[in-house]
C-alpha cells in the first residue's frame, strides 16, 4: 500500500472534524513530502535534533504544522517552543512551569495539552487524576501557555472495551476541567495507529499515526 492509500483509507474512516497528526519519526523527508503532496499539513516528532533536520530540509513547506508528542528533557524545552507550534507532552507541573517562563521570556504562547495517564503504567509520563486536579490552581496561573486539552497514550495490551473506557475517562476529565477551573479544554490528543478508530468514537478532536501511514519503522 503507498502513503497516499493509506490516507485514503484513514481518512474514508474519521470524521472530517478529527484532525490526523502524520507521526514522522525515523520516516525520511521523502515520505514527509508524500505525505503533503497528499495534502496532510499536520506532522508530529518526539526528537529534537531529528525534527530540526527535517524542518531545515522543509523550510520551503511553509504551512506545516509541527507537533511535538515526545518527552520534553529541560535542556531541550526552549529548542521545541522555538520550532513547534503544538506541545502534546506537557507531562508535569514541573515542565509546565519551566516552559511558562521560557514562553514569558521569548514572548511566545504555546499551545499545549496536558499529558495525562489514568491507568498505571511504569513506561509512561503523565498527570494521574487525582494529581492533575491538584495542581490545577497552578496550572491556572500559567499565563503564557495555552493549554488546549488533554492528551493521553494508552498502555499496551488493553482489550477493546478498557480502551473505550479510559478514552471516555480522559474526556469526562477534560469536562469536569473545564468546568470546575478557568481552563477551558476544547481538544482531545487521543488514538494512535492500533486504536485510533476507538479514541475517534470517544471524542478525539486529534489522532497521531505513524505506522498506519508509513508502515513499520526502519
Amino acid at each position: 500500500m503507498t502513503i497516499a492509500k493509506n490516507l485514503d483509507k484513514i481518512l474514508s474512516q474519521i470524521p472530517s472534524s478529527v484532525r490526523l497528526i502524520a507521526v514522522t519519526k525515523k520516516k525520511s523527508v521523502a515520505a514527509i513530502k508524500e505525505a503533503y503532496d497528499y495534502g496532510i499539513r499536520d506532522f508530529a516528532e518526539s526528537r529534537v535534533q531529528e525534527a530540526l533536520l527535517k524542518q531545515e530540509d522543509l523550510q520551503e513547506y511553509e504551512d506545516i504544522c509541527w507537533h511535538f508528542i515526545g518527552h520534553i528533557q529541560t535542556n531541550k524545552a526552549k529548542k521545541i517552543l522555538e520550532n513547534f507550534h503544538w506541545i502534546h507532552s506537557v507531562d508535569s507541573l514541573k515542565l509546565a512551569e519551566h516552559l511558562d517562563k521560557l514562553a514569558m521570556k521569548n514572548s511566545i504562547s504555546p499551545r499545549v495539552f496536558l499529558q495525562v495517564k489514568l491507568l498505571p503504567d511504569p513506561n509512561k509520563y503523565g498527570w494521574e487524576a487525582v494529581e492533575l486536579f491538584q495542581d490545577l490552581p497552578t496550572l491556572e496561573s500559567l499565563k503564557n501557555l495555552k493549554i488546549e486539552g488533554l492528551m493521553t497514550i494508552l498502555p499496551l495490551g488493553l482489550s477493546e472495551y478498557e480502551c473505550l473506557d479510559t478514552f471516555d475517562k480522559t474526556k469526562e476529565t477534560a469536562i469536569r476541567i473545564t468546568q470546575e477551573s478557568s481552563l477551558r479544554l476544547k481538544e482531545l490528543s487521543m488514538g494512535m495507529s492500533n486504536d485510533y478508530l476507538l479514541a475517534v468514537q470517544k471524542g478525539s478532536t486529534m489522532i497521531r499515526l505513524g505506522t498506519v501511514i508509513f508502515g513499520e519503522r526502519d
